[in-house]
């Protein structure tokens, strides 16, 4: 089937183990660059898949959905969860558009796709940490030891190059052994083992935002009364009760906002600093 938009073939292209190799090595080298408190380091992962994408998707509005599809929150670990997470994506995103090509339905969809990510991006950054961060770094800083006692500049430069190396080594290595297994898997999407799996991360990814809700949105009150000669400090009502009902009470008001006014960034930030600001000023918070 080949269809035309505008004399353009919208034709999905074969994506190659360069194109894995070339992914990888944009998203390890982008990680931190465009990093965001909104995003985190989705920025770098769009900017990895962007070649991915304008070979598989040639309508301009099918594009642009890629490209939101892939800025959403997201945050890992580098190798183990950039890897993994990279190759994942390329794979899902080459049978999505195929899908859409062949006019068939949509077993990629948008939540799936994000699930995915949102359920495997903290449990391999927990990996990753502990072994890369936690194991194989202090390894080949040992090895240098004697080294730099020695005064030889060796003892910088060697565990700083073996490590980056191995991180660069064992990240491609994980994005093109997902890609090959993530494109072999599809077929299996409508089992109802699958759809469980897929309840199960979607699950998993909101425990997830919950459990950085909470680390990061820090709001407390401050107001205080006394009653028959009684003080009473509000937080720690709130806390003996339900502990973290104010970030949560926020977190949820964003939410509400953000379904009813739509995306809307700015204005949301806007309102949440002036009513935060009116809240602390009649010293509620």
């Amino acid at each position: 089937m080949t269809t035309q938009n505008n004399n353009i073939d919208l034709k999905p292209e074969v994506l190659t183990k360069k194109d894995i190799t070339k992914t990888y090595v944009r998203w390890h080298f982008a990680n931190e660059i465009p990093h965001s408190f909104e995003k985190y380091v989705a920025p770098s992962l769009l900017y990895a898949m962007m070649p991915i994408l304008k070979k598989l998707f040639k309508d301009p509005e099918e594009l642009k959905k890629a490209y939101k599809r892939q800025l959403l929150f997201f945050n890992t670990q580098l190798s183990w969860g950039g890897g993994v997470i990279t190759g994942l994506m390329a794979s899902m995103e080459a049978q999505r558009a195929a899908e859409q090509y062949n006019n068939e339905d949509i077993l990629m969809s948008d939540d799936l796709l994000y699930n995915t990510k949102a359920g495997l991006m903290g449990a391999l950054a927990g990996i990753g940490d502990a072994i890369d961060s936690g194991t194989v770094q202090y390894i080949f800083i040992a090895m240098a030891i004697p080294w730099a006692q020695q005064g030889s500049p060796m003892g910088a430069i060697f565990p700083f190059i073996c490590f980056a190396t191995y991180q660069l080594v064992l990240g491609l290595f994980l994005a093109h052994q997902s890609f090959n297994m993530g494109r072999n898997a599809t077929g299996l999407l409508q089992s109802s083992a699958i759809q469980s799996a897929i309840e199960m991360l979607s699950v998993l990814g909101m425990f997830m935002m919950g459990i950085l809700a909470g680390n990061y949105v820090k709001v407390t009150s401050s107001l205080a009364f006394n009653l028959s000669g009684r003080e009473f400090v509000l937080q720690e009502l709130l806390d003996s009760i339900v502990p973290g009902i104010l970030p949560l009470a926020v977190v949820m008001g964003v939410y509400i906002f953000y379904s009813k006014k739509g995306l809307k960034v700015t204005h949301g930030l806007l309102w949440l600093t002036l009513i935060l600001i009116v809240l602390a000023a009649i010293g509620i918070l």
